[in-house]
């Protein structure tokens, strides 16, 4: 993930065709996404941490890099970051220890 903003470029312009494919589904998930990304008893930028942590875990390299991006957008640091991947390799083992480290790597690509 070293090219971190090229990358999530092209993941959006999949999404972009995806949402022009199936413009109700992608509408419905929009606002899955909106509630659950939007600001409650965990900030805004925690919550896009969690999403991190998850898609670390899960290994989507996608998902890991649109949600570092709204970390990012909403205030989160990289102190922050480290604690969810540790969570992240705590749940997902091996594999997440490699994610986890591409999505610290695409972190600081994008700074």
């Amino acid at each position: 993930m070293t090219d971190a903003k090229a990358n999530l470029a092209a993941a959006k312009t999949r999404l972009s065709g995806l949402a022009k494919a199936a413009p109700s589904l992608m509408q419905s998930f929009a606002g899955i996404s909106k509630v659950a990304t939007t600001a409650g008893q965990f900030s805004a930028a925690q919550k896009e941490l969690l999403a991190v942590a998850i898609a670390v875990a899960k290994g989507c390299e996608d998902c890991i890099l649109y949600h570092l991006d709204a970390a990012r957008r909403h205030g989160a640091d990289e102190a922050a970051l480290v604690e969810a991947l540790e969570v992240a390799v705590e749940m997902g083992g091996g594999p997440a220890v490699m994610y986890g480290a591409k999505a610290l790597d695409a972190w600081r690509n994008f700074a």
